[in-house]
């Protein structure tokens, strides 16, 4: 594999258009939504699509992105069971690198099994493929808004020292 600017566009263009993932990512989004009793916002294919584009304006981001779901694709082990180990990790990845830092990325990639149990691939598809769908719903559903504890600012956010005591304590005159 290689890997080149051009080749990451390619990439992004290809994700931009597998919009078929989006009934994923709200059924993925239905079934949080019901374990953790609470209301998400359905995803559009527009809406989608804004975000592949989001996600692959971050340069460093855009290649990890392109180089997994480029393995994923083709990657395909002779009889699947063998291969599940690794398709697993690449799709996990590919989930917290889509939805960013912590803690999303940890929650992409707990909702990505959740997400690969939901889908399968044709008799014709690598065994990846189903994996990199999985992937980019759990990544996708992840990062995009929606879920009302993310429209919040947390509880827990502590105050910068220098808002809190006035000004920076480095220039303030000591008594």
């Amino acid at each position: 594999m290689r890997v080149t600017p051009a080749a990451v566009a390619a990439e992004r263009d290809r994700l931009r258009e597998r919009a078929s993932v989006v009934p994923l990512v709200n059924e993925t989004r239905e079934v949080l939504s019901e374990l953790f009793e609470t209301e998400v916002d359905a995803v559009t294919p527009a809406g989608y699509r804004r975000e592949v584009d989001a996600v692959f304006a971050d340069g460093d981001r855009a290649v990890n992105v392109a180089a997994l779901a480029g393995l994923l694709r083709d990657l395909d082990v002779e009889g699947d069971y063998p291969g599940f180990v690794v398709d697993e990790l690449l799709g996990r990845r590919l989930a917290s690198t889509i939805a960013g830092g912590q803690p999303l990325a940890l929650l992409a990639e707990a909702t990505f099994h959740l997400a690969d149990a939901r889908t399968h691939g044709g008799p014709d598809d690598a065994a990846g493929a189903d994996d990199l769908d999985a992937a980019l719903a759990a990544g996708f559903q992840t990062r995009l808004p929606g879920w009302s504890w993310r429209e919040t600012e947390s509880p827990f956010a502590v105050e910068p020292a220098e808002v809190r005591d006035g000004g920076r304590a480095e220039d303030r005159e000591e008594p």
